[in-house]
């Protein structure tokens, strides 16, 4: 059994109003990552992702790749983290 990491990752762009959440929940559920998908006030989104190591950063190379074909990511900003609950799927925050 690999170690489970969960990254939390901040995207900057056009990233709100293009299907941004479902692609990315789509992408996650493809790669076996739970976490959420959540827009920010200030335009962004956030994204945590746990999972095996290997499917986190999969996630997170395809974020930074751009997402989906709609959105337009400039920025993406990712740190660690240690959620206070485990996420069973991946889900889209209103």
């Amino acid at each position: 059994m690999m170690a489970n990491v969960c990254t939390r990752a901040w995207v900057h762009g056009i990233v709100q109003g293009v299907g941004f959440r479902y692609s990315t929940q789509r992408e996650a559920l493809r790669l076996g990552v739970t976490g959420y998908a959540r827009n920010l006030d200030d335009g962004s989104v956030e994204v945590l992702a746990c999972g095996e190591a290997q499917q986190v950063e999969a996630l997170i190379d395809w974020l930074k790749a751009g997402g989906p074909r709609s959105a337009r990511v400039d920025k993406v900003l990712t740190e660690p983290h240690q959620p206070a609950r485990t996420w069973d799927k991946f889900d889209i925050c209103y």
